[in-house]
């Protein structure tokens, strides 16, 4: 064995370079905009969350939140800085431990230099101080914050995180929660997940919230306000917690009537889409004025108008269909609505068939007959809407048509192994239109792509042929309209554009 002598100068040397790699490699900042085509400027590149710890204070009487936010990250790039979605007053930034600098940009990005720039593939936990005026900021020219009599609600879709806590604001990464709200006494705080305490000092009621499973920021809420909360469980042992703001007026009786039946429909939602994917369940509706329900997880929100012509199951339906499609598997690109709201629409037909007031079959010819070929809603394409469209009924009502169509092609044996199959392969991840067809077919043993290309991706209505073989419209007959066609157009309220209002369905 003969053994190599260096000179010590050499050996400084060497030292040297094994160090330069640490110290001096090129560090890049992390891009503003995680890469939605839809959103560029959504969601952040450079690094991965999986746990936000965010311990709050709320003063219901002037809109206050004050906050200490706690990431727990992993790098993805070697960094130089990065950023965080988010609109309050920052007061102080750790990294890891050691005051980072910060600065705003943009409509809603907060950019961070860490003292010490961080290498690829390292855990980080960055500490986020705040304060501020949830109401009173605005991204895009709007507000996700609904400000109510009793207090405050953030729900909303595309967004709705950068109101009240900062994060990486896109479904691409997901983490779970733990939510400690400090509200006045008398006033209750409702968040995700189970309700894991309660306690009172000195005039203040601390309520805490964990989600323990991967969990979208849009699909993170908080509602503070005055509510009657109700408890139970399923009978598949499943907590439920719904809870119903003290001003509801006339809709009240109308939304007890119609939430309280979470748990039967979850129950019945197993049937279909496998094992409720979470250890929680419920819903909430606040006092507030718009006009959308959203999915957000495990506690699905509510507008009191939803029930403003009496009871509306149907919505339940979708908003608790949507925890298996939407919120187990989530979108990989916001153009991938589909898989989230076609699928939702179809359980609310499901539900149509379950009740007795019409098959989905007799849903899907309606919808086919009641749109000609020269209305605009053919000219929506629900794989690949884009971003002015994301929300339009069509991505809805043509999106569940062409989960119809599906069905009729591969037969109901492998359609129905498909909505059980689909939320355990992808469980609490994300995939994308692609990545469903791809399942389909292996399913299947079907080639799907032409029905695909017909019932998602075409501006213009399937013609006879191509309906007449997804045994929709067979021939020129008279549709009659099902007897659940109306409890079901109720929810589609939730769909319109009015204008500022901006939010599932209307954004």
């Amino acid at each position: 064995m003969h053994r190599r002598i260096i000179a010590p100068g050499a050996l400084a040397a060497a030292v040297l370079l094994l160090a330069i790699p640490a110290s001096a490699a090129p560090r890049s900042p992390g891009a503003p905009g995680i890469g939605d085509p839809y959103y560029p400027a959504y969601g952040n590149g450079g690094y991965d969350v999986s746990h936000y710890d965010l311990r709050l204070k709320y003063q219901p009487a002037t809109d206050e939140l004050e906050g200490t936010a706690t990431l727990v990250a992993r790098t993805t790039q070697d960094l130089s800085s990065f950023n965080l979605d988010f609109l309050l007053d920052v007061g102080e930034v750790r990294v890891n431990g050691a005051k980072a600098s910060f600065r705003t940009s943009g409509e809603h990005e907060l950019e961070i230099t860490p003292k010490t720039p961080l290498a690829k593939g390292a855990p980080v936990t960055v500490v986020v101080r705040y304060r501020g005026v949830p109401s009173s900021k605005k991204a895009y020219g709007f507000t996700s914050w609904h400000r109510t009599p009793d207090g405050g609600v953030a729900a909303n879709e595309p967004e709705a995180a950068a109101w009240w806590f900062p994060s990486n604001d896109h479904p691409l990464d997901k983490a779970t929660y733990d939510v400690s709200v400090q509200v006045p006494d008398g006033t209750q705080a409702i968040s995700n997940g189970t309700l894991q305490s309660t306690s009172s000092r000195l005039g203040w009621t601390r309520w805490n919230w964990r989600s323990d499973k991967p969990q979208t920021t849009y699909l993170a809420t908080l509602a503070v306000g005055r509510f009657d909360i109700t408890t139970g469980t399923t009978e598949s042992g499943i907590p439920v917690l719904n809870a119903y703001s003290k001003d509801l007026g006339g809709h009240a009786g109308a939304a007890r009537a119609s939430i309280e039946r979470t748990g039967e429909i979850a129950d019945w939602l197993t049937g279909y889409f496998g094992p409720y994917p979470y250890n929680a369940l419920g819903g909430y509706v606040p006092n507030t004025t718009t006009g959308y329900a959203l999915e957000t997880q495990t506690r699905p929100y509510y507008s009191p108008r939803q029930f403003a012509n009496g009871s509306n199951v149907s919505v339940v339906v979708h908003e608790l269909a949507h925890q298996w499609y939407g919120d187990d598997v989530s979108l990989k690109r916001w153009k991938d609505i589909w898989i989230n709201e076609g699928f939702a629409r179809y359980a609310q037909w499901l539900w149509s068939e379950h009740e007795g007031e019409g098959t989905a079959q007799e849903l899907a010819d309606y919808v086919y007959a009641s749109h000609p070929a020269d209305d605009p809603f053919w000219t929506v394409k629900p794989g690949d809407p884009g971003p002015e469209n994301q929300f339009d009924i069509a991505v809805y009502d043509r999106g569940a048509l062409a989960v119809q169509a599906l069905r009729n092609e591969i037969g109901d044996e492998a359609f129905f192994a498909i909505l059980k199959g689909w939320p355990r392969k992808y469980a609490h991840g994300n995939a994308s239109v692609a990545d469903f067809q791809r399942y389909a077919e292996e399913v299947s043993g079907k080639p799907l792509a032409a029905l695909f290309d017909t019932w998602l991706f075409q501006p213009s209505k399937p013609g006879a042929p191509a309906a007449r073989a997804a045994a929709v419209a067979k021939g020129p007959r008279a549709v009659s309209q099902p007897r659940s066609w109306k409890k079901i157009a109720a929810t589609n309220g939730v769909h319109g554009r009015p204008g500022a209002e901006h939010g599932e369905h209307g954004r």
